[in-house]
């Protein structure tokens, strides 16, 4: 960017160390934050790792998978043996003592069904994980964009402040040689007070935006840490119909299908509770009286009279109906969210092309002409100050449009993950 870069680098060299990071405490970062040392540059790439790796959020959704195969374990397993001894008549010599073993058999396949049921519960956790990744991972996106911005915000207040020291000087001197009022340095001077303050602000925000940044990581940042500057050339947006068609593939829509079939499973295992188990009884009976033993075979079935498990088969027929809306709804909902996305990412692509194009070199020559043409004694410094305020004001807008591009990006890596890896292309 025109101008902008030298500014840029000037104001690089006078940053202080205060107010941009919380305390350091590497034995907590994890490995990979460990490796970024105080005053050092904060790659996203780091950010990521530090992500994955340590935040809490994350960590404990991991639990998830181990949760699940937990269920699909005790899906599995058949009832226990019941074991049973009874006694009729308490008198000793003529009492009869009966011990039974009993042993449910399920009938109809519901272990079977519990099975299918706990099978898709593991593979909706694995998609719910990876789900909670790329939220994680567009979180950090969006959080190291913030503290990018910020960064560029406070770079832009020192250039603005500069600026404003140089007008302040070129209005004394100018004053001084008896060229202009001394209103003119007043108003130099309520310029200036103004950038201190939006310094102040931007100092504070840039403070602010790290302290995000590190919560989302999970690892607090390393003193005076700085990320790294955004990158010139903005990414290409990709065409809306090869991220449409593989609109399934995202992790979202195909939760949404899996719980449609979690919910069939269901359905299907409810059914199986109409059918009553069969109980079967083996044992052995004692009479004292008679001295003799006989053995004792039972078999026992509940009669499913009234309860066939009716209204629980109901339940689980909308829940599935239920499923199906949701998963057309879910799809509905990302098509949109992926056209509007794409527009806002197109747009503010446009007006970054814009900027570095001709609005920012046009406003850097006018603050050149302005100040040069107040010293000569051709314009007032009005004019100098309309100027630089053009300027500043256009500078501002430039780094609002490249946060813009990046908020649309985080919106579509929310949504398909790591766009790098799913190499949108022919």
């Amino acid at each position: 960017m025109p101008g902008f870069k030298e500014l840029t680098a000037r104001s690089r060299l006078k940053k202080t160390a205060s107010g941009v990071a919380a305390t350091c405490f590497l034995l907590l970062a994890g490995p990979c934050l460990a490796a970024v040392s105080s005053g050092s540059i904060l790659t996203l790439d780091q950010a990521l790792q530090t992500a994955l790796a340590g935040n809490p959020d994350l960590a404990a959704a991991q639990w998830d998978i181990g949760i699940a195969e937990g269920d699909r374990q005790q899906a599995g397993l058949i009832p226990n043996p019941e074991v049973s001894w009874e006694a009729e008549d308490t008198r000793r010599e003529s009492r009869t003592t009966t011990v039974m073993i009993s042993q449910p058999l399920e009938l109809g396949g519901k272990r079977g069904a519990r099975i299918d049921v706990a099978s898709r519960g593991q593979d909706a956790a694995a998609i719910e994980l990876e789900l909670k990744r790329n939220a994680l991972r567009a979180d950090v996106i969006q959080a190291f964009s913030s503290a990018q911005t910020a960064q560029q915000r406070l770079q832009l207040s020192r250039q603005s402040l500069e600026l404003a020291e140089q007008g302040l000087r070129v209005a004394q001197g100018s004053i001084q040689a008896g060229k202009s009022s001394p209103v003119e340095g007043t108003r130099a001077q309520v310029q200036l007070s103004q950038v201190r303050l939006e310094l102040s602000r931007a100092e504070r925000d840039q403070a602010n935006a790290y302290q995000q940044l590190a919560q989302v990581m999970g690892a607090p940042l390393p003193t005076a840490v700085s990320v790294q500057a955004a990158a010139q050339g903005l990414p290409v947006v990709p065409p809306p119909t090869r991220l449409l068609q593989r609109l399934n593939q995202t992790a979202e829509l195909r939760l949404a299908k899996m719980q449609i079939d979690q919910r069939e499973a269901s359905l299907e295992l409810e059914k199986t509770q109409r059918i009553p188990d069969l109980t079967v009884s083996v044992g052995s009976q004692y009479s004292e009286q008679e001295n003799e033993r006989v053995n004792v075979v039972g078999l026992s079935m509940p009669i499913p009279l009234f309860n066939r498990n009716q209204g629980n088969v109901l339940a689980a027929a909308r829940r599935s109906d239920q499923a199906r809306d949701l998963r057309n709804a879910t799809e509905l909902r990302l098509r949109t969210e992926i056209q509007a996305s794409l527009e806002q990412w197109q747009t503010a692509n446009g007006e970054v092309k814009a900027f570095n194009q001709s609005i920012l070199p046009a406003a850097q020559s006018a603050v050149d002409n302005a100040t040069r043409g107040f010293e000569a004694g051709k314009f007032g410094f009005l004019e100098v100050l309309d100027a630089q305020r053009t300027l500043i004001d256009s500078r501002t807008q430039y780094i609002q449009a490249v946060a813009e591009a990046t908020d649309a990006r985080v919106r579509i890596e929310r949504i398909f993950g790591d766009l790098d890896a799913l190499a949108v292309g022919p």
